[in-house]
């Protein structure tokens, strides 16, 4: 049986779209089963604490503006550090994700197209008809998933995905649990590995 781990993020995220090849080669490399969770940020930040960006203190919005720029070459990535069409509303866009596996389909694919999408090529993803191009593109029915996106039912496992990430210690994107410990932020990746490597019980607070 592969090991399993829960992905929390959402495509808002410029971290998680940073770190999504490099989680994927550790997944490739671990043969991991990933637990795919979109999760709305807003409310992760609101209840843990934490700020928006432009309600942050110029010092952090400038430090992360820094970050950015080495997180860039670090992964090897080109990327606008201020695209046009964000940030935006990732309910729709991070819904398609859900309806994907809800109806079987890996949704790695349409991740990858879609975080370059924001950040390297400036599309707006709160736009359902440049979602289906997308999804379409992916090889995916994309006005099915993106009609499914919007619903009740999608909007129910949204929801209970926000609570997971409460209950799993969980407070921002990309998160990264692995048999109940949290790494968060794609700069954690790498300690990922060492405990995949080493098969170490988990830390616990």
């Amino acid at each position: 049986m592969p090991r399993q781990i829960d992905y929390y993020f959402s495509l808002q995220s410029p971290w998680a779209y940073i770190g999504h090849k490099s989680f994927r080669d550790v997944v490739g490399s671990y043969d991991l089963r990933v637990n795919h969770k979109p999760v709305v940020l807003v409310d992760l930040f609101s209840e843990t604490g934490g700020l928006p960006l432009l309600k942050r203190h110029p010092v952090r919005q400038r430090y992360r503006m820094v970050e950015l720029q080495r997180w860039r070459d670090k992964r090897g990535l080109q990327f606008k550090l201020e695209p046009a069409n964000w940030p935006f509303n990732a309910r729709l866009a991070d819904g398609l994700v859900i309806a994907a596996i809800e109806a079987g389909h890996d949704p790695d694919l349409f991740l990858r197209r879609a975080f370059a999408s924001v950040w390297e090529d400036e599309l707006n993803l709160a736009d359902a008809s440049t979602l289906i191009g997308l999804a379409d593109e992916c090889g995916l029915p994309g006005k099915a998933l993106a009609e499914r996106s919007a619903g009740e039912e999608i909007g129910k496992i949204y929801e209970q995905n926000r609570q997971d990430a409460m209950t799993a210690d969980v407070f921002g994107s990309p998160a990264y649990v692995l048999d109940g410990e949290v790494f968060w932020g794609q700069d954690r990746i790498e300690l990922l590995v060492d405990a995949l490597k080493s098969g170490r019980a988990p830390y616990r607070s």
